[in-house]
Formats: structure tokens, C-alpha cells, sequence
């Protein structure tokens, strides 16, 4: 392994081990409370739709914002700075601190990216956080681990032992109430003490100079109310344009980011404003706004550009409800300080990371996303963040080359991208070519790569974990044998209906025996088989950032089905993470008319099969049986809502069938093969193998939708796994 990826290895194994369980029953909590959340909403897509809307209107329209926004504050009686980076905010923001001596703050990322806490530090001030998260990061000397629970990763013994030993209280502090309690009492002296209050804001009205800021402490309106001079540091991406088009967003943050019907505190300024207050001793006293002093700091630091970028643009659409983060299965195991660069964390972390730190800071954890895509649907906003982690990965494997070298390996390397590739990822990425050779020279082939030393050797040039067991390459593929037994044995002139069969990679060189079972169960239900010969679908280089090379096979695939699609033919999958290449990443590659055209005839294999039942075709042509199952969907399966056809199908068939409720098996096609990451997928697998080895579950056989799925299964519970597909084949 080299230095690198032992370095990586490291750092994730410590996090896995010292803050991997309090982060995962967070995020996990918050994940299962969201979904509760936004199945009691009738109207979510519609609201995840207008709220998508209403910011792909403001970011286009950012500029004229800004300039009303400003033109709003500053009628109200408000300053506004709009600073060009972090060292411009921190400067305007220390001299407006410049006769304070306490400064207390609101929780606000923005203002972790721009260390604004270090600038007034060094100016001398004192500065108290108020939200209870950060506070605890603030005397434990740390940094958020997650956007809205930035101490996510301490548990409460945890956080009563650094009170303890900080604050060394009259009586030792044990419990959350009593954490509480001390935290609000220290906090109620630090809110008397100050001369500023500075929070961030969750949005900004252009037309009103209002803002609205969310919390669950009630500590921002405290804040603001308690000092008489405010400042507001906030990104320019929160601006829309008026209070009419909140409300999608007041209903949707809440409930992606914790699963509450609504945060404690939503609160609504057009500052500066009228603060009353109470005297220790004395009556209640109304400050003017005539007295206050209210800073807007608009942050640039980047966003501008972001604006200019075709792909990392949607990154400005975020609202930091952090519900890509809770339903990652990763982050849920190790959180935002591996699954994070110098702010952000998470899936949209890379894209902010990219935006305003740089590439440096977003490849270093970019490669945490298996472009699972569960993100994009937990998303009020529809972001589509596999999508920028793919971006970004390949700036970074673009970042720095020297392209006058390029020339040597054009027309030597296999794909389409630069020659300082690396050589992991320029493996896998080329997985069908290895596919090609290996089924060629199998067993040899096989025999080799089950050798001790050769794995050593492997996993030191190629960063393929020798733990893990490598893929059987088979000897004759799926497409010798269709062309050996002499292709479809349904006529087609007399055929209920026509389909091509995609010959996967795994299908075609590993996994030959689902390709068999497909094909007969297919015809068993009227159906006329072709196999072409095609292409790896580029969901292999796409997982690896290698956008050229995806999009170089993306056009060939489409190539090679578009006279099948011509001729009427439907096109069946088997593989679920290339059907999601069909029907949603081919949208970045192919021309409109061409993606919609094959992602509307593109069906997983069990759907099409209840299609087809459901056309009158009869059940009884399929192998029925009360055989106990136990099936595991893939990840992109349950994105894109196919796993009830698979559920379904065997149902109808009388299998008595147990389904896992866990999201990921932990592989996530070359995620788990990554010596920096075997132990990292394997912990995430731990989740379905305990679910699979429970009384109920242990004597079943276990079937499963994808490939990387059945090698983890195996891996796990050391048992063999099969595609369901094989179970109802009627020649089994």
C-alpha cells in the first residue's frame, strides 16, 4: 500500500474508532426522522420543485440581487460590505469590533470558512459561541464534524468530561440536562458581557432587507437582541428575492435536516430593529433602532465563479440542511473529519470545498461518494451531488498534469484521459478491458490473482486490497454462450415482445450464470433475446472520475443500441448501477432526444418481468417454490424505486421472502476493493450482515439485485449469494 493510501487508511480507521458510533446513531437518527418527515408531506416533490426553482432563478439572476439587497438594507438604516474573501470579510468585521471587547456568534459555516473567530482572537476580542454544538467545539479546541451538528461526534460522557475538566463546576456534570443547564448559566454572563452579536443568516429577502434566521436554541435571535451592534455574515447564495418565496424552504429545512415539522425558532428581522431588553435588577427597556448597528457581510470567496461554472453552480443551491450527509452510509460511520476538507463535509462538501478552498482540500475526501445517488433524492433541492463529486474527482486527476507529455500515452492508454492518471484509477476504470483479458486467459488468470505474493504485489501497484476476494473471471462469457446455443430460441416475428439483453461486465465475465437465467426467463414469457456486443456502460471510469472516458463510452453504447431502439426492441438490465447510467447519467453525456429515447425503454430485469405478467404473460412459466429468501437491494435500485418489482415477482412466485431494511451493503462497486477503504466498506456492511445472521434470516439463501452487493454478501457471511433472477429461472 503506499504512504498515501496508508496515511488515508489511518486517519479513517481512528475516526471509524473514536467518534464512528456517536456520529452514526446521529446521522442515522436524523436520516430515519427525515424520511418520517417527508412522507407526512403530501406536497414534498412539488415543494422540493418550486424550491429548486426559486433558486436556480436567484443564482441566475445574483448579481441584480446583491444590488437590491443592498439598496433594502440600507434604507432600513444598515451597512452593507460585500467582501471578495475570507481575508476581506475578517478585516471589515474586525474593524467594526474595533471598540468591543466580547463578541458572542450564532452557529454559522460561513463563518468556520472564513475563521473569523482566529481574526478577532488575534485583534484581541473575546469571542463566546452560543450554540451549545459549537460551543463544545470551542473549548474542546476542535471543528464541526457535520454542518448542523457540528459536536455530532461526541458523546455525552465525552462533552461531561471536557466540562468537567474546563470549568471544574461545583458539582461534576453527568447529564445532558445538567450539561444544559451550566451551558446556558455560562452563556447568560457572556450574552450580558457583549458589545457585538454576529450571526449568519439562512436566507436573505432582496426586496425587504429581511432576513430569516433558523435555530433550534433560540440563540441567534438572543444574539442579535442582546448587543447593539449586529453583524450578519453570509454567502451571496442566500439571497432570494423576496419573503414570498420562503415558504417551501421554512417547510423543507427542518425536515431534511433533523426530521422536525418545523425548527423551534424560525425568526424573521429586517434589521436593525427595536430590541427590548431586561436589566439584571431592572424593568424591561426598549433599545431604539435608532441606537443599533446592524453589518451585512456578504461573502463572495469564490461563489461568483461557482456562478460562472456549469457544474459545481448547483453547489450555490444548497440550504446546509445536511441531508445528503445523514443518508450517506459512509458519512454515517465516519462523519465529516474524514468525510470532509477544511469547512464542509458530506457529498455537497466536495462541491463547496472546490468552490472555496480548492481542489486540494475536495480531492482529499471526493472519493467518500460511491455515487450511490441516495443523496440526490434526500436533497429538498435536487442537487445533483454525485454528479459534482464525479466533476471534481476529474479536475483533480487533471490538476497539475503537464500536457506536454500527453503524447506519449495518446493512442497507447485505453481511455481518454491524461498519462499521470493514477494507476488505480486508471484500472478501474477500464474494468471491461481487464474483464476481456481475464476471461481469455481464465483459470490462468484466476490462478494468479488468487496467488499470495501476486496479490501483495497487486495491492502495493494497484491499491487492491489482498483481503478482499477478487471476481472469478469465467471462461465463456454469457455472449459465447448465447452465440454457442445459437441465440434466442423465441422467434421474433412471433414474439410477444423484443428485447436486448445489456451484457453488463459482471454479467457477461463473472456473473455468466444470472445472464443464462435472464435469458431463459425472458423467453419463458414470450420474450425474443438479443445479446449484442457492447461496451462497459462508463459507470466504471464515471466512479472513478474519468468524465472523458464515460462519455467516450456512453456514445458507443448508445451507438450500439440505437438500431435495436429503432427496430422496436426494449432494452432489459440486469445490472442496476448501469440501468441508473441509462436513465439518469447519460442525461450529462447524450444528446436529449437520444438519452430520453433509451432511458424510457431501459427496465431492470425484475421490472421488466412484471411488466410482462402484468401483459397477460403467465406465472406459471417461471420456477415457483416456498423457498425461504433472504434479498438485499442495491443501492441505485432502491434510488430509482425498482426493489418492490423484484419483491413482487417472488411474492407471486410463493417465496417466502425477508428484505433488508439497510440501504448499503458497504461495496459500492471498486469502493471496497481500495486498501484505504476495505475496512471502512466493511464496517459499513456489518449493518446488513447482522440483519442476515439473525434466527429468522440465517438459514435463508441470500439473493441479491447487484454485483457488488453478492461479493460483499460473500464476504460477510461467508455463504454463497445469488441474483434473485436464478431462483426463478425454470430450468433451474
Amino acid at each position: 500500500m503506499s504512504s498515501d493510501r496508508q496515511r488515508k487508511a489511518a486517519k479513517i480507521r481512528e475516526v471509524m474508532r473514536e467518534e464512528g458510533d456517536a456520529v452514526r446513531e446521529s446521522a442515522g437518527h436524523h436520516n430515519e426522522m427525515r424520511k418520517d418527515a417527508v412522507a407526512r408531506l403530501d406536497d414534498y416533490e412539488d415543494l422540493r420543485d418550486r424550491a429548486r426553482a426559486i433558486k436556480e432563478d436567484a443564482i441566475e439572476r445574483l448579481p441584480e440581487l446583491v444590488d437590491e439587497l443592498t439598496d433594502s438594507v440600507e434604507a432600513n438604516g444598515g451597512h452593507v460590505y460585500l467582501a471578495e474573501d475570507a481575508a476581506d470579510a475578517n478585516d471589515y468585521i474586525t474593524s467594526v469590533c474595533a471598540d468591543a471587547d466580547t463578541v458572542v456568534k450564532s452557529k454559522s459555516m460561513t463563518s468556520e470558512e472564513v475563521d473569523v473567530n482566529d481574526a478577532l482572537h488575534a485583534d484581541g476580542l473575546d469571542v463566546w459561541e452560543t450554540d451549545l454544538g459549537e460551543l463544545i467545539l470551542q473549548v474542546a479546541d476542535d471543528s464541526p464534524s457535520h454542518l448542523i451538528g457540528p459536536a455530532m461526534h461526541f458523546t455525552t460522557t465525552e462533552i461531561a468530561d471536557l466540562f468537567n475538566d474546563v470549568f471544574d463546576p461545583d458539582e461534576p456534570l453527568e447529564t445532558p440536562e445538567e450539561l444544559t443547564a451550566f451551558a446556558r448559566d455560562l452563556l447568560s454572563e457572556k450574552f450580558a458581557e457583549a458589545d457585538v452579536g454576529m450571526t449568519g443568516a439562512n436566507f436573505l429577502c432582496a426586496d425587504s432587507g429581511s432576513m430569516a434566521l433558523v435555530t433550534s436554541e433560540g440563540n441567534a435571535r438572543k444574539t442579535v437582541q442582546a448587543t447593539d451592534t449586529h453583524i450578519a455574515l453570509a454567502g451571496v447564495e442566500k439571497i432570494v428575492p423576496s419573503i414570498e418565496e420562503l415558504y417551501p424552504f421554512v417547510e423543507l429545512l427542518a425536515k431534511s435536516g433533523t426530521g422536525q415539522d418545523l425548527t423551534s425558532y424560525v425568526t424573521m428581522l429586517s434589521p436593525p430593529v427595536d430590541s427590548p431588553s431586561q436589566g439584571v435588577d431592572g424593568p424591561m427597556t426598549a433599545a431604539s433602532a435608532d441606537d443599533r448597528d446592524f453589518h451585512l457581510v456578504l461573502l463572495d470567496n469564490g461563489r461568483m465563479d461557482m456562478r460562472d461554472d456549469d457544474h459545481l453552480k448547483e453547489t450555490l443551491y444548497c440550504i446546509r440542511c445536511s441531508a445528503c450527509s445523514n443518508a450517506c452510509a459512509n458519512f454515517q460511520h465516519v462523519g465529516g473529519h474524514a468525510f470532509g476538507g477544511e469547512t464542509y463535509s458530506g457529498g455537497i462538501g466536495t462541491g463547496w470545498e472546490a468552490g472555496v478552498h480548492g481542489l486540494d482540500s475536495a480531492g482529499e475526501f471526493s472519493d467518500f461518494c460511491t455515487g450511490c445517488s441516495r443523496c440526490t433524492t434526500a436533497c429538498p433541492v435536487e442537487i445533483d451531488i454525485p454528479w459534482i463529486n464525479e466533476v471534481v474527482r476529474d479536475r483533480v486527476n487533471h490538476q497539475g498534469r503537464e500536457e506536454g507529455f500527453d503524447f506519449l500515452v495518446d493512442g497507447l492508454s485505453p481511455d481518454a484521459e491524461p498519462g499521470r492518471l493514477d494507476v488505480e484509477k486508471r484500472l478501474f476504470g477500464n474494468v471491461g478491458l481487464l474483464a476481456d483479458a481475464g476471461s481469455a486467459t481464465a483459470p490462468l488468470s484466476n490462478l494468479v490473482a488468487s496467488f499470495g505474493p501476486a496479490r501483495d504485489l497487486m495491492e502495493r501497484v494497484t491499491g487492491i486490497d489482498a483481503r478482499r476476494d477478487l471476481p472469478e473471471w469465467q471462461r465463456e462469457t454469457l455472449q459465447d454462450w448465447f452465440a454457442r446455443r445459437g441465440g434466442s430460441t423465441v422467434d421474433e416475428a412471433a414474439a410477444s415482445r423484443s428485447a436486448v439483453l445489456y451484457p453488463d461486465v459482471y454479467t457477461d465475465h463473472v456473473q455468466v450464470e444470472r445472464g443464462k437465467a435472464a435469458v431463459r426467463v425472458l423467453e419463458a414469457l414470450d420474450v425474443h433475446v438479443t445479446i449484442p456486443d457492447l461496451p462497459e456502460s462508463g459507470r466504471a471510469p464515471l466512479s472513478q472520475g474519468m468524465i472523458d472516458t464515460a462519455d467516450d463510452r456512453a456514445s458507443a453504447v448508445y451507438g450500439g443500441l440505437a438500431e435495436h431502439l429503432d427496430a422496436g426492441r426494449d432494452v432489459v438490465v440486469i445490472e442496476p448501477s448501469d440501468l441508473a447510467m441509462f436513465r439518469e447519467d447519460y442525461e450529462h453525456f447524450l444528446p436529449d432526444a437520444s438519452f430520453e429515447r433509451l432511458s424510457e425503454n431501459a427496465y431492470e430485469v425484475f421490472e421488466y418481468v412484471y411488466g410482462r405478467l402484468d401483459e397477460g404473460a403467465t406465472l406459471d412459466a417461471l420456477r415457483a417454490g416456498h423457498e425461504r429468501l433472504a434479498y438485499h437491494a442495491h443501492c441505485q435500485q432502491r434510488t430509482l424505486d425498482l426493489a418492490p418489482y423484484t419483491e413482487s415477482v417472488l411474492e407471486r412466485l410463493g417465496y417466502d421472502l425477508l428484505t433488508t431494511d439497510v440501504e448499503c451493503c458497504g461495496m459500492a462497486g471498486s469502493f471496497g476493493y481500495k486498501s484505504e477503504y476495505y475496512e471502512l466498506s466493511m464496517d459499513v456492511g456489518e449493518d446488513v450482515r447482522e440483519q442476515l445472521s439473525t434466527t429468522d434470516a440465517a438459514d435463508r439463501r441470500v439473493v441479491a439485485s447487484g454485483t457488488s452487493c453478492l461479493e460483499q454478501l460473500s464476504d460477510l457471511l461467508r455463504k454463497p449469494t445469488r441474483h434473485p433472477i436464478e431462483v426463478v429461472d425454470p430450468r433451474r
